[in-house]
């Protein structure tokens, strides 16, 4: 298989749209293939889906993917998106917010069972014209999610992937981003047995992520939601540690110097992030973080970002 890298500026990974499974899948197939042509793409670039790549990617039946591919040619025209941004050429004025479509252009070929996309003026950026502010998975990791949310979750939480959390979101704005209606799932009860809950027990399962979530009150009411996780990867790499080194050994070795030492180093590697708190300086997360390295099970977590910052257990 090959490169299947969608990468999208955090403006469009944060705008507010409803796109259904099929048509989150279409965009995100296209934005791939325009990566894979090598040739680049602009506002007149036609874009063409095969139904037996869709087929492949998302593991659907072959008929399964000419519905999706025929559906989508009628549908995604009239699908448009939210975000927030300054305009081009007044990047110093207020930020603005733009409604947009996803798609220009939309056309399906029956004989050759093929979708034809050119993505409008405003997505074409968003999709190439990429600096710092962007957000990078492979195709792969949402190619067996089912739910529509599932997707859009998973793309908001890989954005903070270098602190392992995101910020607590308010329930009105959580509801925007996934694509909620007003009306759909006004009880919180519907809202976490229909979306939530599922969305996260997919990501669980399929993706290279670990989520859970905190709910935020005020009184007795739900106002939004705190949502943390892990890579697979670290979690593997934590796995091996546990293997390869008597971690309660090298725990009461350490001494309080070095626990200082290293906590001061800690508080500055990047990947600490997911266990920083509010606003506090690197000199508070680091006497956090020592207190952090006095209890044996945080000392293990913490165990391999020590390996990094040079501890040594010889």
């Amino acid at each position: 298989m090959k490169n299947d890298l969608v990468v999208k500026d955090n403006v469009l990974i944060n705008a507010s749209y409803n796109l259904e499974l099929t048509e989150q899948r279409l965009i995100l197939l296209a934005i791939v293939n325009a990566r894979e042509s090598g040739k680049g793409i602009t506002s007149d670039s036609t874009l063409e889906i095969h139904a037996s790549d869709y087929a492949k990617r998302f593991n659907v039946t072959i008929d399964a993917a000419y519905k999706a591919l025929k559906e989508a040619a009628n549908t995604l025209f009239e699908r448009k998106f939210h975000y927030a941004a300054p305009l081009k050429d007044y990047p110093q004025l207020k930020v603005y917010f733009f409604k947009a479509r996803w798609v220009s252009r939309i056309a399906y070929a029956d004989d050759f069972a093929t979708l034809a996309i050119t993505f409008a003026p405003d997505v074409v950026p968003l999709i190439t014209c990429l600096e710092a502010r962007f957000t990078q998975y492979q195709l792969k990791q949402i190619s067996q999610l089912t739910s529509k949310y599932a997707i859009r979750l998973y793309e908001l939480l890989i954005s903070w992937r270098s602190v392992g959390k995101m910020p607590m979101i308010e329930l009105a704005e959580f509801r925007e981003k996934l694509g909620i209606e007003p009306t759909e799932y006004q009880r919180m009860e519907l809202l976490k047995r229909r979306v939530l809950e599922p969305a996260i027990k997919q990501i669980n399962q399929y993706t290279d992520i670990r989520v859970k979530y905190e709910q935020h009150k005020q009184g007795r009411t739900i106002t939004g939601f705190t949502f943390s996780f892990k890579i697979i990867s670290e979690i593997n790499k934590l796995e091996k540690v546990r293997d390869e080194f008597d971690i309660n050994k090298i725990f009461k070795k350490m001494t309080d110097k070095q626990r200082h030492l290293f906590a001061n180093k800690l508080s500055e590697l990047p990947e600490m992030g997911q266990y920083s708190e509010g606003t506090e300086s690197y000199q508070q997360f680091a006497v956090r973080i020592a207190e952090m390295l006095q209890d044996s099970q945080k000392f293990e977590e913490l165990f391999p970002y020590l390996q990094k910052v040079g501890f040594q257990t010889a």
